[in-house]
């Protein structure tokens, strides 16, 4: 048994997908232990696939009934089990996606509100509760086969079971590490920024200029700028630290000083606070990068590259002592992880643009000269990557591709194990499943 986890682009696909065909009349029918699944979860879900993949059949309904249900008994667990998911990392997961996302438009923040019909905040709020769920869910069935493993007879044994005439044949793939450096800001152009905004604050409080009309004039963050710095409401742990304490800590109406973060100068307005939640606006004034902080983010990288180069230091410890640890990378020594599989390897054709053509002449361990690169959070950031690996198309094999047929049989084996695990639970949980879907062949082992 296979379970799905949507991505936050599907969510954000399945709520276009439902504005289009407008509201589905909802009721629960399904109950896991503390959580619900409604019909509307079902039917979005069951449009998201028709817009992807063409007409469905009506019995994929049950499929998708049987993959949300999988998804809340391990939710259901998850929390029962007290699993921590911190805010930091939901924020930072939330904002990959968005930004992703953009990248698909070009960094149109127009097109992203057009196509969805929200601002950037309004779709982070909407969906934060959801991707924790889903990052919650995922640490779940990770911990539930964290003591899967495969021995080398197993691998062999599940290569030899896959008939000769299906074996995969696998393209031209490579595994690329890299090193990312955000330029830092130097103290006249943090300096410039600071004042600015002290500015913007004297305006408003001295002289009782209108907050909203400086936020869409002045304020460096496109989200809430053009909503005179309308942050919305937002629950506690939503915000970085530093932005999050002056907004709780304010008085209805009254303005922060200038607060600083890892994104620049804030100015705080909060204008209702409710228990854990707080609706607040801000002017953001960021300090630029000036081409000087730009040459030395690249002269650094440079240095790190020679240091490389020359044996002095390995990828690995140079990953740890130079990479910002906000980029993806940091946490997987450097190697960058394909999206579309979720492993290391890339076929040439996924590669970005500027990626692919660093890497087409390099050799199997070479480092390249530094490019400039894109990283959350971040204006610009410059990156030096190394080619870890490249292979030649071909039918699979054990020994050119043993790690790949490895996590592929570690994959199933994992499979066979939730299934067993989820049976288990279904005889400890309190399930409930509605009686439209008691001609569902895949619903039955829920009604146990």
């Amino acid at each position: 048994m296979r379970y799905l986890l949507f991505s936050f682009i599907c969510f954000l696909s399945i709520t276009q997908s439902s504005f289009a065909q407008g509201q589905i009349v909802d009721k629960i029918i399904g109950v896991v232990g503390a959580e619900v699944i409604l019909l509307s979860d079902v039917e979005e879900q069951f449009a998201l696939m028709a817009a992807q993949s063409g007409p469905q059949e009506p019995e994929v309904r049950c499929m998708v009934l049987d993959n949300l249900l999988a998804q809340k008994l391990l939710l259901n667990q998850a929390k029962l089990d007290s699993l921590v998911i911190t805010d930091d990392e939901v924020e930072t997961q939330l904002a990959t996606r968005i930004d992703r996302i953009l990248a698909y438009m070009n960094g149109d923040i127009d097109q992203f509100e057009q196509y969805y019909g929200q601002s950037i905040n309004e779709v982070k709020a909407q969906f934060r509760e959801d991707l924790r769920g889903q990052i919650l869910v995922e640490r779940m069935q990770g911990q539930i086969n964290s003591s899967v493993t495969v021995t080398p007879m197993e691998v062999k044994q599940f290569f030899a079971e896959i008939p000769k005439d299906s074996l995969p044949y696998f393209s031209s793939e490579v595994e690329i590490g890299e090193i990312v450096i955000k330029p830092e800001v130097n103290s006249d152009e943090r300096n410039k920024a600071l004042t600015k905004l002290q500015g913007l604050r004297n305006q408003i409080v001295m002289e009782g200029a209108d907050f909203a009309e400086l936020a869409k004039k002045n304020s460096d963050d496109p989200g809430s700028g053009r909503a005179g710095g309308d942050l919305g409401w937002q629950k506690r742990g939503t915000f970085v630290p530093e932005f999050e304490a002056a907004a709780f800590n304010l008085k209805p109406n009254e303005i922060s000083e200038v607060i600083e973060s890892e994104y620049g100068f804030h100015l705080i307005q909060q204008l209702e606070r409710r228990g854990n939640s707080v609706h607040a606006r801000h002017i953001l004034i960021k300090s630029k990068i000036t081409e000087a902080d730009n040459q030395k983010a690249v002269a650094k990288l440079d240095s790190v590259r020679q240091l490389i180069l020359v044996d002095s230091m390995s990828f690995s410890v140079a990953v740890k002592r130079f990479s910002s640890e906000k980029s993806q990378s940091y946490n997987n020594d450097g190697r960058i992880v394909n999206p579309n599989t979720g492993n290391t390897y890339f076929e040439t054709s996924q590669l970005e643009p500027d990626i692919y053509f660093t890497i087409d002449t390099m050799d199997v361990g070479s480092v390249s000269a530094p490019f400039l690169t894109a990283m959350p959070g971040a204006d610009a950031a410059y990156s030096i990557i190394q080619l870890q690996s490249r292979t030649s198309p071909h039918v699979a094999s054990l020994k050119q591709d043993y790690n790949k047929i490895q996590t592929a049989a570690l994959e199933q084996k994992r499979g066979l194990y939730l299934s067993g695990w989820v049976e288990d639970k279904v005889d400890a949980t309190f399930i409930q499943v509605d009686d439209r879907y008691n001609t569902c062949p895949t619903i039955e082992k829920w009604r146990k």
